[in-house]
């Protein structure tokens, strides 16, 4: 609480000196700008790329079908600096009235009193009924019993591969889909097959420069371990030292054994390896589904990470874009039934949002026919029932402080510098670091 008031105490300060109330700044407008007529939507994202060109297609419908709705759609910056404007403007009480937030930061959004809960009377009369969302997405779209976000998606990490270094290696089943691969040795003997068909890498993983990377394969072997990290919020570590290091010496084993490169550059050069021929496995987020498409048309297919260990429920790092309310000083500034019907219409037209990669969270186009019948997206569409959920904590989620100390170590582990054993004991230091430090907010 006193870590909120230093920070209310700045934004005052900022707003005083005129600091943020320059008519180009985005956040400026939002902390000094008028609420606008009773017609006005304002939307923030940090969608580029695919995911924005999905999205306008997206709001294009919903404009069509609801002219009387002056949509404002804002697309911001993605990673630390969104959530920062997010949090100015709601505390200088003009938010947008809709904005989209990745799930793992919701525990600190909402605790914040930054978000406006959704009453399930609410949900229900805007036919957003709880029924039609994944169970695993709208268990963390809540904080303390109410709903703070209405998932969109499930985008977790996967497995991508090469179907024609696959069939050379012998690796696909009669099917045309690839065999069995869940296992520790399984595993490993796929990519040494590969390898053996590339004559490069059996596959590849952003080793370098990719620090959410070298978390999200960590965190997956983690948690298929059956191990937890921190409970109260992130005020209490409970982390497994033994199972922190087993994950680790797995993952040294992928280039210890030059099954993968040890030296992948995060900004694009994993995926490079498998585009190219290099590598017949990537393992990555299913977002770059339309880069990998675009690269090698028909000659790849995807499938939910593999099961190394099955010492509990199967378990793949995921995250989830959600539509979050950011609490307005008033209800007429707040919109709560225009947003509501826009975040219908916006889960309505969530087939699109799949030809991104992305799982929808919105069950009637789960299973619907189309998207079942969408190749490769339906090939891993189980691996929203085991997504592992970053630890809820103010410094854990997407573009985090715990993103950043665990992916460097993991980094470290795969370069050969840092054995397993210390890397688990520098992952136990650095939690218990963050778990001591007041949350800024």
């Amino acid at each position: 609480m006193q870590g909120r008031r230093r920070f209310l105490g700045a934004v005052g300060s900022l707003a005083a000196t005129g600091a943020l109330s320059g008519c180009g700044s985005v956040v400026g407008q939002a902390l000094t700008g008028a609420d606008g007529p009773s017609s006005l939507l304002n939307f923030w994202h940090p969608f580029t790329g695919g995911d924005g060109e999905q999205l306008v297609r997206m709001q294009s419908t919903y404009r069509r079908r609801h002219p009387a709705t002056d949509l404002k759609s804002t697309t911001m910056v993605w990673g630390a600096p969104y959530y920062t404007k997010l949090t100015l403007a709601t505390l200088g009480h003009r938010p947008p009235q809709v904005a989209i937030a990745h799930i793992s930061r919701l525990p600190t959004l909402a605790a914040s009193g930054l978000l406006r809960p959704v009453s399930r009377s609410e949900m229900d009369e805007h036919g957003l009924n709880a029924g039609h969302f994944e169970p695993a997405a709208l268990r963390r779209a809540r904080h303390e019993g109410e709903v703070y976000a209405l998932p969109l998606d499930t985008h977790p990490f996967v497995l991508y591969y090469r179907t024609d270094v696959a069939e050379k290696a012998g690796l696909l089943d009669g099917e045309g889909r690839l065999t069995d691969v869940d296992g520790p040795e399984k595993f490993l003997d796929a990519l040494r097959a590969a390898k053996e068909a590339t004559g490069v890498w059996g596959g590849s993983v952003a080793t370098v420069k990719d620090p959410a990377m070298c978390w999200r394969l960590w965190w997956t072997l983690y948690r298929q371990l059956g191990a937890d990290l921190v409970r109260d919020g992130g005020r209490t570590v409970v982390m497994d030292v033994g199972a922190a290091e087993e994950a680790l010496a797995y993952i040294r084993r992928l280039t210890a054994e030059r099954l993968v490169p040890p030296n992948a550059d995060g900004n694009g050069g994993a995926i490079t390896l498998l585009t190219a021929g290099k590598a017949g496995f990537l393992m990555d987020g299913e977002w770059q589904l339309l880069a990998v498409q675009g690269a090698l048309k028909g000659k790849f297919d995807m499938r939910t990470f593999p099961r190394i260990f099955h010492d509990a429920p199967y378990a793949c790092a995921a995250d989830s874009h959600a539509f979050v309310l950011p609490k307005a000083p008033s209800a007429e500034a707040q919109r709560t039934g225009r947003a509501l019907d826009f975040v219908r219409a916006m889960l309505d037209a969530s087939y699109d949002w799949t030809k991104g990669g992305h799982i929808p969270a919105w069950r009637p186009t789960a299973r619907s026919a189309a998207y079942r019948r969408l190749e490769p997206q339906a090939h891993y569409a189980d691996a929203a029932d085991g997504a592992a959920y970053d630890p809820a904590a103010w410094y854990a989620g997407a573009d985090s402080n715990l993103y950043r100390r665990f992916g460097d170590v993991v980094a470290s582990v795969l370069g050969g510098h840092t054995r397993p054993g210390p890397g688990a004991a520098r992952m136990r230091a650095a939690v218990t670091e963050l778990a001591r430090t007041e949350a800024p907010v």
